[in-house]
């Protein structure tokens, strides 16, 4: 590398000798160094790299007094790109003030501080309700973990549906805390709060409600039944029979209960979390698969880990009032009518046409998957695209991503798909066939 130095004698130096500020790129070190003859390149007597000269007027070591003019190098083709003009070397103290987290940032690269009117001005009010979205989440999560311990997919799952105007079904075994979490989700969201627990000789009524006659006034009124409520737990559903089940199919799909000819409206938003125990099978009736499909996920609960159970133990061993505790440890973070306008706002989250492709493709390639009898509908798409579209306003986007569509799509497709008689013998798991499914589908690039 030739390099033509022009540089001016230091006065302070008795013998005139040409002296300047040089630097070393690999470790830093800075010196007043005489200038060498041309070619003969400067070496740093620490790690033996080249040296670069660097510009007295902000170099550290150079003396204050000094009226030495500012060091011009003249680089020749050859070092790198031909014609290349290397930009100017910067003086030790400005080069780490411009290392962040080890990265150095370029000279001109814009910083929150030097910009404040720039960063303000880049969010929009999309951004903004993202934003806001998010901290809600954040905050109900974080008043959930007050009273629930563990079960994140629960959470997460719950909050999708709740958003995005579906239901959940949740499988697990008994004592998992299922009532504890719907009350407390109450509490948090301001909503109203009901149960029922199903068993054999649970009639319609029972659910809906019935009329009922006024001996005084001598007319039917009609009696709400407990239906009628925000977050609904249906505990053990598949405990009623199918005349049972049929009752929920119009109060899960329109909200709304019909009796007697006359329509009765659901307040919204209205969650129904039903539970079904996997293990004991003796006194249950399968839900058909046009109630399976009402549902919007599926979610499965596990037992705890270790560390989670003994918080579990230490949280809720005392036998307090869990009416009081609820009361004074969580705190209602929003309402029914901020639920719903969220909920509205979620629609405007932008789906790629290339994501809607992949969902369209993971469904429709159920249908001919060979271990499955039955395939997911269409209604399993519509399930994918809006809780993709939920969880991305969780996370703070206004766009979805493939990554949200393959966290919810065990849970979306689960219980839409029937295994074939082979592949039941053959003690195929459904979740299992789904992941391979879904990894046999190529992820688009958004």
């Amino acid at each position: 590398m030739r390099s033509t130095f022009r540089t001016m004698s230091n006065p302070t130096d008795p013998g005139g000798s040409p002296f300047a500020g040089y630097v070393c790129q690999a470790c830093g070190l800075t010196s007043q160094r005489q200038v060498g003859q041309s070619g003969s390149p400067i070496k740093c007597e620490k790690c033996g790299s080249p040296m670069s000269l660097v510009d007295q007027g902000v170099d550290a070591t150079h003396n204050a007094s000094s009226t030495q003019a500012p060091v011009v190098v003249d680089r020749h083709p050859g070092a790198g790109e031909a014609g290349a003009v290397p930009p100017p070397v910067r003086g030790v103290a400005q080069r780490l003030s411009s290392t962040r987290d080890g990265f150095n940032q370029p000279e001109s690269a814009p910083t929150m501080l030097s910009h404040p009117t720039v960063a303000a001005g880049a969010a929009d009010d999309v951004t903004s309700e993202r934003s806001s979205t998010r901290e809600l989440f954040d905050r109900i999560t974080s008043e959930i973990r007050k009273i629930y311990v563990g079960q994140e997919e629960l959470v997460l799952g719950s909050l999708v549906a709740l958003f995005s105007g579906g239901h959940v079904l949740v499988e697990s075994v008994p004592g998992m805390g299922k009532t504890l979490f719907v009350r407390t989700l109450g509490r948090i969201l301001g909503c109203q709060f009901g149960r029922i627990q199903f068993n054999a000789d649970l009639m319609p009524s029972d659910v809906t409600g019935a009329p009922v006659f006024n001996m005084k006034t001598q007319e039917f009124y009609f009696r709400p039944g407990p239906v009628f409520t925000q977050l609904l737990l249906a505990d053990e559903i598949n405990r009623a029979p199918a005349k049972t089940h049929a009752a929920l199919l119009e109060i899960m799909e329109e909200c709304r209960v019909t009796v007697d000819g006359k329509s009765h409206e659901i307040e919204r938003p209205f969650l129904v979390m039903a539970t079904e125990n996997p293990v004991e099978s003796e006194g249950t009736y399968n839900l058909p698969e046009a109630q399976l499909d009402r549902f919007m996920l599926k979610l499965l609960l596990n037992y705890p880990g270790e560390a989670q159970e003994a918080e579990i133990l230490k949280l809720h061993s005392l036998q307090t009032d869990m009416n009081q505790r609820l009361r004074d440890e969580v705190n209602v973070v929003t309402s029914p009518d901020e639920i719903l306008k969220i909920t509205q706002q979620n629609s405007s989250i932008r789906v790629d046409d290339k994501l809607i492709e992949y969902i369209n493709k993971v469904v429709r390639l159920t249908r001919r998957w060979p271990q499955f009898h039955m395939g997911a509908s269409p209604r399993a798409g519509l399930a994918l695209v809006q809780s993709s579209r939920t969880l991305a306003a969780f996370r703070g986007r206004d766009y979805a991503v493939p990554d949200d569509v393959v966290q919810l799509a065990l849970p979306a497709l689960r219980h839409r798909v029937v295994l074939t008689a082979e592949a039941e013998v053959e003690g195929h798991n459904v979740d299992t066939l789904l992941s391979e499914l879904i990894r046999s589908v190529e992820v688009p690039r958004i």
